[in-house]
């Protein structure tokens, strides 16, 4: 039985009647679906084109690239151009900021974007994606730097990543709710397959890596162990723990079933703030799961309410079930007391 389902052209107009969604935000949204359509095909071809190795560079956080981080890359500027709107890009792999507009205006559009979460998985074939985020300039810039795009994640009107896995999805949020998409091979299309996606209150499963245990801080280590305690433990039920060092794995399966993602600060990471980059990782993937339902904190402040000090900044990241998370504030409140 074919079931008809709203190709994503269809579900932005609707959100245009709805919501009021701005024509220029639906030509991007369209402009990023095509980038994560092309990179997926990259990606299935990676093998036979031998793109899946590393390059001879490192990106700005000294971390060796993957050709396929470096393809993803330009993908995205080329196709994020495209949109009159926008003013500047921020990557991951890039150093500066790309300023595309000598003089922004009101309304222009900053678009960050990690290109390729998770490019370590390539090589085993696991999956890996692309996350985004779009904040709309509240005033005229007078100044190109890369402070002018040090913005609360709390500004965001739109984010979303991709999931290059069995299938390639695309889940976005413009404020009004998370919606799942699904690229349908031979049509070029993708067509909503998981309408008003949402996190339920409450979980039995967690992701973690755990062998920086020796690491975690106090509230940490007290949240894992009850889990890992069971039913017999303080929390009276079992746990299952998951880890696939992809966030955006992490996420997917976390708004499909439910679940809790931790990348906290630690002893190891602290001296950078933590590992996980506040602006095009942190910010869109919070916004996301809030829109969901759930909760997005630092352990100890909201995610989207951190003020960002640098467009490479690091953060504390746990994120997912709301009565999790917010259990695992509560911890680091106590231990802070």
């Amino acid at each position: 039985m074919t079931i008809d389902r709203l190709t994503l052209r269809k579900f932005l107009l609707q959100e245009k009647e709805k919501h009021g969604l701005d024509q220029d935000m639906m030509l991007l949204l369209e402009d990023i679906a095509t980038s994560c359509r092309i990179i997926a095909h990259q990606i299935r071809n990676g093998p036979f084109l031998d793109i899946l190795g590393a390059a001879s560079t490192e990106n700005v956080q000294g971390e060796t690239q993957k050709q396929l981080d470096i393809i993803a890359n330009d993908i995205f500027l080329d196709h994020c151009s495209n949109c009159a709107r926008v003013a500047a890009l921020v990557s991951e792999e890039i150093d500066d900021v790309i300023w595309l507009k000598k003089e922004p205006k009101k309304g222009d559009y900053l678009v960050y974007f990690d290109p390729l979460d998770g490019s370590s998985n390539l090589n085993v074939n696991l999956s890996v994606g692309s996350i985004f985020s779009v904040v709309e300039l509240a005033e005229d810039l007078t100044e190109l730097s890369n402070e002018a795009v040090l913005i609360k994640g709390n500004r965001q009107i739109c984010a979303g990543y991709s999931l290059y896995g069995p299938s390639t999805s695309l889940v976005f949020s413009t404020g009004h709710g998370v919606n799942g998409f699904t690229h349908k091979i031979g049509s070029g299309e993708f067509l909503l397959t998981f309408p008003d996606m949402k996190l339920p209150a409450e979980t039995g499963e967690f992701a973690i890596n755990a062998s920086r245990y020796r690491s975690w801080n106090g509230p940490v280590r007290r949240y894992v162990e009850e889990c890992i305690d069971g039913k017999d433990g303080l929390r009276g039920k079992a746990f299952n723990m998951r880890w696939t060092a992809s966030m955006v794995a992490e996420v997917h399966r976390i708004l499909m079933r439910g679940g809790v993602f931790l990348y906290p600060k630690d002893s190891e990471n602290a001296h950078m703030g933590g590992k996980l980059r506040l602006l095009y990782e942190a910010n869109p993937m919070g916004f996301i799961v809030e829109q969901a339902g759930g909760r997005a904190s630092t352990g100890r402040e909201r995610i989207l309410d951190v003020a960002p000090t640098g467009h490479h900044q690091r953060v504390s990241v746990i994120l997912g079930c709301r009565d999790e998370v917010e259990l695992i504030d509560r911890y680091h409140a106590e231990a802070d007391d």
